[in-house]
């Protein structure tokens, strides 16, 4: 038997590994571990442990990685100790991470340094601002990549990474955005209390290569919204250094009826909101990856998702006042269509599966190569 530990530290990874968790579970060749830190664990950001809970799963094991001082470089350092703790009781066979979070890292290190073979999910991929760095690096610290498209995969390929590594399964959320599990409408809107007929999304995350400036963004964008005339359900940004600055700008929307703000929204209801929602403003990924897909016009503040791979047709604006107005001024008559966008056929979990059971993936070599190109 096989033992995988998957690494999840924010409401939006553990969206992109859910299915892959849960079709393990379903294994008798495999034992999941899910080891929980970071946002889940936060009150101010909902404690998304709930929702990880919920699902069931077997070895769930919580450790604490938040400092007040809330600086990257003590949140990877705490992560580090908290995940080499546990990995060393569970004794995994592979540690499987995402994306580009400081979690991420943590994880990529741990394994790699106790000779534990790495996987990454969605490597490849080119964002904006210290993201980028991050994700490239957990690249080089993983053995075994799971990448969205050949895009992506090319440029492992690019970065010295070995093909035989590289499978392409496609973005795992987008099983979940198509899956008939969603909750409808309805059931979304009560569950959380939302009373509007018609209404968009805010997700306005820092920039922390931009800390010095983020008071101002902030100040721009909730002024913005405050001018408009629109409805809008706001979820709290991550919990990235900055933060508490657009926490702080949002407390000017509270006890105004256009705006319902949460700290965080089960995923799946994220995704029916989002499937019928006006718009999504701000700077996440979810308006490069899944607004596309729902065919939901995207207005991108500032640098966050900068160069980010996307075919999508998306209004892209700084962070100037005027312009974040203008852009709001003509949304409602901006026409979009449904995204080409290659990041799956929502068949992730099942090829991400089939991978996993091949043994050539369990004899890839501990030792790192680089092939030149």
């Amino acid at each position: 038997m096989k033992k995988i530990l998957f690494l999840t530290g924010t409401r939006a990874d553990f969206g992109k590994i859910k299915s892959l968790i849960s079709i393990l579970e379903q294994q008798p060749q495999f034992e999941v571990f899910v080891a929980v830190t970071g946002m889940h664990l936060q009150e101010e950001y909902g404690y998304t442990l709930l929702e990880i809970q919920r699902c069931g799963y077997k070895n769930i094991h919580t450790f604490k990685n938040h400092t007040h001082e809330t600086t990257m470089d003590l949140t990877l350092a705490r992560t580090i100790e908290g995940l080499s703790s546990y990995v060393k009781n569970v004794e995994p066979n592979l540690i499987l991470v995402h994306g580009d979070r400081v979690e991420t890292l943590a994880g990529a290190i741990v394994g790699s340094l106790n000779n534990i073979l790495v996987a990454h999910i969605e490597g490849g991929e080119i964002s904006g601002t210290v993201d980028e760095l991050i994700r490239h690096s957990v690249s080089k610290l993983s053995h075994i990549h799971f990448v969205s498209n050949a895009e992506a995969a090319n440029r492992l390929k690019q970065m010295g990474e070995i093909a035989e590594s590289i499978f392409t399964i496609g973005s795992p959320d987008i099983d979940v955005m198509f899956s008939d599990k969603l909750p409808v409408l309805s059931v979304a809107k009560e569950y959380y209390q939302i009373d509007f007929d018609l209404f968009a999304i805010v997700m306005f995350h820092p920039v922390t290569t931009e800390i010095d400036s983020m008071e101002d963004y902030a100040s721009n964008f909730v002024e913005a919204l405050l001018a408009d005339t629109h409805n809008y359900v706001v979820v709290f940004p991550n919990n990235d250094l900055g933060s508490q600055i657009i926490l702080n700008a949002y407390k000017r929307l509270k006890g105004n009826s256009r705006f319902r703000i949460f700290p965080s929204l089960r995923f799946e209801y994220f995704l029916t909101l989002l499937k019928n929602c006006q718009f999504i403003i701000g700077n996440s990924s979810a308006g490069i990856r899944e607004a596309p897909y729902y065919g939901i016009p995207i207005i991108n503040i500032g640098t966050r998702q900068q160069n980010r791979a996307v075919h999508a047709d998306i209004v892209n604006v700084d962070y100037e006042l005027k312009n974040i107005s203008e852009a709001l001024r003509v949304i409602d008559s901006h026409y979009i269509q449904q995204t080409e966008a290659d990041f799956g056929q929502g068949n992730s979990a099942q090829l991400f599966l089939e991978f996993l059971q091949k043994e050539n993936l369990w004899q890839m070599n501990h030792q790192k190569q680089f092939r030149d190109r």
